[in-house]
């Protein structure tokens, strides 16, 4: 299993992005959660298969239709929190 956050920066805010992520992660069958950070970027923790996971970073790129990604940071996660599903919370 592969476990990243992802922090991705933009216009990704009160553009949909953190709905768009939560359908691709779903959809991959990945399991972690997307929240806005006080900064205007969004974090992602998203843990699952390598292809799976590799394929939603690639994603980030591109976000929601109405997204502006400037850049994208991703960083291997090593904690041990099993996440069941995949959620839209608050930081």
């Amino acid at each position: 299993m592969k476990r990243v956050v992802i922090k991705v920066k933009g216009k990704v805010q009160g553009v949909s992005y953190r709905q768009h992520t939560l359908k691709q992660a779903t959809a991959l069958g990945l399991t972690g959660f997307v929240s806005n950070l006080s900064d205007g970027s969004v974090q992602i923790l998203a843990q699952g298969g390598e292809p799976a996971v590799d394929r939603l970073i690639n994603w980030c790129y591109i976000g929601s239709p109405a997204s502006n990604v400037d850049d994208v940071f991703v960083d291997e996660d090593e904690a041990d929190e099993i996440y069941l599903d995949f959620s839209i919370i608050q930081l």
